[in-house]
């Protein structure tokens, strides 16, 4: 077995940033940023810009024009799998585990009810794509409801028959999410969205997937570890690591902690540290137990708080400067007025005069591209 690399917090932050493409090194344009990052946010709160669009924006700056990703997704290019919108040729590493399905590890009871609903409703699955055979990408709503059993729950879900059933056909890999129409998800027969391209054995995509995600964290927890349903661990990936002062198993990129090790210039001379404002969903912040372990960053998206219960702001933007998550920017655009309303900037510790300028120049930027003028507005 070999040696843990033995790193400490400021190296384990360097990694984390260089992986997430947002030190020196920059994709060429939205699809390499997707390819490269592995997933972009679903995300379309639309408080500054949907999710996606702010990650994206972040690595490329103004060229990433405000409209790009709608007409990539609109052309397939980039579809919606596994919980994110990633690069098309990227799905068929999913779908070796959507023929896994409901799992490709041991079944618990909730799997076997699963597994035995949908077998009960077989004669509405034919129905569902049959019209999708005929009618080309629709939305739920168009779907037919000949459920023989309903779905039952304790949550909303309950009684939503066509909705849930679609949903495993989505997770089956026979049904994918074909588009977007008024923010409504659209569907059609996956053979028609996805490329035809082999499936590889299952084992083999899980541990491709690992490695494209460990590149992407730069340095991830080991072995399977999720948040709300979605993978954030290293697997074996990458080579083992321990972080000073922090607790738990590590998995490094080797590629990306060459990177950090010759990129001491880039960190710590002032003067090339760059200042970045984040999605609250960025590729960085992602493992929300990282954020806070690793990164040392306290931050919680508070959108669905009570107003009076905010500490940041309804849709706080995370301020990145150097490899250092310093800060939140509250802020909110304003299309009809053409203003970027700049309610807050909260500083974690009292920013320097360059974090300020820093932080002063990329509210311009972003108020550029959403073609509005930033102005403070104070709650």
């Amino acid at each position: 077995m070999a040696a843990a690399h033995a790193l400490t917090r400021d190296q384990a932050c360097r990694i984390a940033v260089l992986g997430a493409l947002l030190a020196d090194e920059r994709p060429d344009d939205l699809y390499d940023a997707a390819r490269r990052l592995t997933m972009l946010p679903l995300d379309r709160t639309k408080a500054v810009a949907p999710a996606a669009d702010l990650v994206l924006w972040s690595r490329l700056g103004a060229d990433h024009r405000r409209g790009d990703l709608d007409d990539a997704v609109a052309a397939q290019r980039i579809v919606e799998v596994g919980g994110a919108l990633r690069p098309v040729e990227d799905a068929t590493l999913y779908r070796a585990e959507m023929a896994a399905w409901p799992t490709p590890g041991a079944w618990k009871d909730w799997h076997h009810q699963l597994s035995e609903w949908m077998e009960a409703n077989e004669g509405a699955r034919r129905d569902v794509l049959e019209q999708l055979r005929q009618e080309g990408p629709l939305p739920v709503s168009a779907l037919p409801d000949t459920c023989e059993r309903p779905w039952r729950s304790s949550g909303w879900n309950n009684g939503k028959n066509v909705r849930m059933l679609v949903a495993q056909l989505v997770q089956r890999g026979e049904v994918a999410v074909a588009g977007r129409d008024d923010g409504e998800r659209s569907y059609d027969l996956a053979e028609r969205v996805y490329l035809d391209e082999p499936v590889p054995a299952l084992a083999q995509a899980l541990v491709e997937n690992d490695r494209r995600r460990l590149r992407a964290f730069g340095l991830a927890r080991s072995g399977d570890v999720y948040q709300q349903g979605e993978p954030v661990g290293g697997g074996e990936a990458g080579e083992p690591a321990v972080v000073e002062g922090v607790r738990g198993r590590w998995r490094v990129d080797p590629d990306v902690l060459a990177a950090a090790l010759d990129s001491a210039d880039l960190f710590d001379d002032p003067a090339a540290r760059r200042t970045s404002l984040l999605a609250p969903f960025d590729v960085l912040l992602h493992d929300r137990k990282r954020m806070t372990d690793l990164l040392d960053f306290d931050y919680a998206l508070e959108m669905f708080k009570p107003k009076a219960k905010r500490r940041w702001g309804y849709y706080a933007l995370p301020v990145l400067h150097g490899h250092r998550l310093v800060g939140k920017v509250d802020a909110t655009a304003d299309h009809e007025a053409g203003e970027l309303l700049v309610h807050a900037v909260h500083e974690d510790e009292p920013f320097t005069a360059a974090v300020r300028e820093g932080v002063e120049a990329r509210l311009a930027d972003l108020a550029s591209w959403l073609g509005v003028v930033a102005v403070d507005s104070p709650h």
